[in-house]
């Protein structure tokens, strides 16, 4: 497709969205989402499932009547057997189901964020003490897909030192809005998870997007909402995680970041190649 004719077609998608009160929406998205009323999720079940053809087969409950709301339904756990950890322990692994954007270099403070757009590392992670740690590392975006397993585990062991959640704006994370939106992964919503691991420090960052309602950790909860107008730190200790462990989940679809020190590892940009949970991407570093 041209560029030309591409860029119009984003911006008669990204436009409304600017207009419209994201916060406001994406609340009372997830209030439908989480209602149980049988009729009602049912619908929104077996309509959502007809669009984006969702694999059933692969969750433990296989039956839109077993949901009690389109929100479990979104966040449904998978059968043991349907995502297989890589055999390789030393290997890093895909920690979603998603589509890789972007992975390579952190070029000192920036981000590639598409052609034409990088953000800033100090803007993303809110903290420049932090940040400093992360120049000249490297990075990998991982985009889902509405259809796609959205819980989080883990890519490698690690310790959990603390966690920053940041508000901001909801901007979709569709391929649209991050090719026009500039800085968005640095302005919307995120939970910026710090942890220590064989392979140095590591950053996972959470990315919410519009009517991405509720994004939960397994040891803080859902953060949002309500959403909140302030960064706000929670701190840990002794709270470790094997490689696979689950951390969290997104209502709707969004983005996962990693970030890792330089020299590290070294990450290589495979744009549009495919992940499942538990894949190895030793094939990209």
């Amino acid at each position: 497709m041209p560029s030309i004719i591409r860029k119009i077609l984003d911006l008669l998608l990204v436009i409304p969205v600017s207009l419209i009160p994201q916060r406001f929406l994406s609340s009372k998205v997830h209030s439908l989402a989480m209602l149980e009323q049988t009729g009602f999720k049912n619908f929104l079940i077996k309509t959502f499932h007809r669009i984006y053809k969702v694999d059933l087969s692969e969750a433990k409950k296989e039956r839109v009547a077993d949901y009690k709301s389109f929100a479990e339904f979104f966040t449904r756990e998978l059968k043991p057997e349907a995502r297989l950890i890589a055999t390789d322990e030393n290997a890093l692994i895909s920690p979603v189901d998603g589509t890789i954007s972007r992975a390579g270099m952190i070029k000192h403070d920036l981000l590639y964020q598409a052609k034409g757009h990088y953000y800033s590392l100090s803007d993303l992670i809110t903290d420049d003490k932090l940040a400093e740690n992360f120049i000249n590392g490297h990075f990998i975006t991982i985009y889902l897909s509405p259809r796609d397993y959205h819980r989080v585990h883990m890519p490698t062991a690690g310790k959990l030192n603390r966690m920053l959640y940041v508000p901001g704006r909801l901007w979709p994370v569709n391929p649209p809005s991050v090719r026009q939106v500039s800085s968005l992964f640095a302005r919307n919503e995120r939970a910026i998870l710090e942890f220590n691991t064989d392979e140095g420090r590591m950053l996972l960052i959470m990315v919410g997007a519009l009517f991405v309602g509720s994004i939960e950790t397994v040891f803080a909860g859902k953060l949002a909402p309500p959403y909140q107008n302030q960064v706000k730190t929670y701190n840990y200790q002794n709270l470790e995680y094997s490689r696979g462990d689950e951390i969290g989940r997104f209502n709707l679809g969004s983005t996962v970041i990693l970030l890792f020190e330089h020299e590290s590892i070294k990450l290589t940009s495979q744009e549009g190649k495919r992940l499942r949970m538990g894949e190895s991407l030793n094939h990209i570093i």
